[in-house]
């Protein structure tokens, strides 16, 4: 990345006017030279070396049925399990891995083993269907399957080998002492430009693709996530509990960060709302990552909390989808919300102590070491602060490309390594971003622009409306008009003019709801996005009635 003069720069916003780009204000991060053999598991690990926590300090925690794994240990099984690997399944670098299992106190110790061998890790959702498995292995072409006794029919015969995670013969891979160290870790070199992952992005908007991301891009975001917890707390320990999936780049980055920050993660298998609190309350969790559906179940159920002891709760990190401003307000947590992709290995704005998570509707400020633009749709001129365009956004975190897909990566990367978002947003003089909408979501009503995410805010900004989703819905003379999908508070507020009319009050023309439907809960993926193609389906086959 080219260097601006400071003085070009912009102290609050990192506006270059020269460029017309934004760059962190963050402390520049010194990463480890690109050329020096390192993976991610050797760089997580490197931390534990230097500052090592307490021997017994519990590193993996399953909050179900109280196992605990300590530092050391989780060490030892991880070399005990790259060497089994080696040795007994013939793993080497550059081969894939497939997994699909639920989260489990296993799967880091398997993510930082099979990285540590150089081989390229790719997790599926458990609840994947057979066809959408048959796709992700034909993109990743995976030599072994990691699976449970409940998904390893999903595995297609393609996949030659098969290990059963609940199953004694994977217990035998841990603690085996068969070759020690040498046979498994010693031999391999891996470099941070290898590929490490490929995961899955999350098809709301297309077909699924494969993010191809490399040990850079992870010992990138480590070094960010470091350097930000630095900022936040001084405690030796944190209790951490994840409760999104392991699969997901949001999750898949907490297993890596546990063993470079020793902070325990505690793992729940199965969400369940009440398993959560009572975990809280009996491990002393300090910090909860969660999707934002959890979100809005802990709003919805009034007095859900009660009789909870949470008072060790520090922080609650939501991610994988845009957080309402109304269920922000409901919620008394303190949030880091942030912005990021699978494409950028997860966040690449983020929010840094209570004061930046004060900031309503902000994903956050620029990560260490990045760069961002926000560009014109239509022109392609990048675009001062407070103007919205599409974000583009540049760094050691950006992904390698769409596995097997160079017209998609194309079409995503430019040549200078800018990666081009899909999302509307826009940076403010004080350099905070905000998320406006997905380009592609955008209703084309009579040549305007209406942003579905503007008027689902409106709607949740309703006491008696608990979340909203708006669609684009076709008519022959405007084109397409916005339709809401409404979920009530206990019920309440089910006259529809009412809605369309709280609504009309506050808006252009245009922007007025044609119609409004009411249904119990939205239709979400893993993380939390809204499947806005069955909403749109769901309106296309109820439309009874003319708009």
């Amino acid at each position: 990345m080219e260097n601006q003069p400071t003085t070009l720069i912009d102290p609050k916003s990192g506006f270059c006017s020269k460029t017309k780009t934004y760059h962190s204000l963050r402390p520049h991060l010194q990463l480890p030279p690109l050329t020096s053999p390192l993976s991610t598991t050797e760089y997580a690990f490197s931390f534990l070396q230097h500052s090592p926590p307490p021997p017994q300090t519990t590193a993996l925690l399953d909050v179900v049925t109280g196992h605990r794994i300590s530092f050391p240990e989780l060490i030892h099984f991880t070399e005990v399990l790259a060497s089994s690997l080696y040795s007994r399944f013939s793993l080497r670098k550059g081969d894939a891995a497939f997994i699909i299992s639920p989260n489990s106190i296993h799967i880091p110790i398997l993510y930082l083993s099979l990285f540590s061998l150089g081989v390229v890790i790719s997790p599926s959702n458990p609840v994947a269907s057979e066809p959408e498995i048959l796709h992700q292995t034909n993109l990743s072409k995976p030599v072994i399957a990691f699976v449970t006794s409940q998904t390893a029919h999903k595995i297609p015969d393609t996949v030659k080998k098969t290990i059963l995670l609940d199953s004694p013969e994977f217990e035998s891979l841990i603690t085996s002492q068969t070759g020690g160290r040498v046979d498994g870790l010693e031999r391999v070199r891996v470099y941070q430009s290898d590929p490490a992952a490929i995961l899955y992005s999350s098809g709301t908007t297309g077909r699924v693709k494969g993010v191809l991301l490399t040990h850079r891009n992870f010992i990138s975001m480590l070094a960010s996530s470091i350097a930000t917890r630095g900022v936040k707390k001084n405690k030796i320990t944190s209790v951490t509990l994840c409760t999104v999936p392991y699969f997901h780049v949001y999750g898949f980055v907490y297993c890596l960060r546990l063993a470079a920050m020793g902070d325990t993660l505690a793992s729940m298998g199965r969400f369940g709302l009440r398993t959560m609190l009572g975990a809280i309350q009996e491990y002393r969790v300090s910090d909860v990552a969660m999707a934002p559906p959890v979100v809005v179940a802990m709003v919805r159920n009034v007095g859900v909390m009660d009789g909870y002891d949470l008072s060790s709760l520090e922080t609650v990190a939501c991610g994988g989808a845009p957080l309402s401003k109304r269920v922000l307000e409901l919620f008394k947590e303190r949030f880091p919300n942030g912005y990021g992709l699978t494409e950028t290995t997860a966040r690449i704005f983020s929010t840094v102590g209570p004061k930046e998570s004060e900031v309503t509707g902000a994903t956050g400020k620029l990560i260490s070491n990045c760069q961002a633009k926000i560009v014109d749709p239509e022109t392609g001129e990048s675009l001062p602060p407070s103007r919205p365009g599409e974000l583009w956004v540049r760094g050691d975190t950006i992904m390698k490309g769409y596995i097997g897909d160079d017209k998609a990566t194309a079409a995503t990367l430019d040549s200078g390594g800018w990666l081009r978002t899909g999302d509307l947003c826009y940076i403010d003089r004080e350099g905070f971003l905000f998320f406006v909408d997905r380009i592609k979501e955008l209703i084309k009503c009579k040549g305007y622009q209406v942003a579905p995410a503007e008027l689902e805010h409106l709607l949740q900004s309703n006491p008696d409306i608990i979340e909203a989703a708006v669609i684009p819905y076709p008519d022959e003379e405007a084109g397409q008009v916005p339709v809401a999908f409404v979920v009530r508070q206990n019920g309440r507020f089910n006259d529809e003019s009412k809605i369309k009319d709280f609504i009309a009050r506050q808006v252009a023309p245009y922007k007025r709801l044609q119609r409004v439907m009411f249904i119990e809960s939205l239709p979400r993926n893993a993380t939390g996005k809204v499947l806005r193609k069955e909403l749109i389906n769901l309106a296309l086959s109820n439309a009874t009635s003319k708009l």
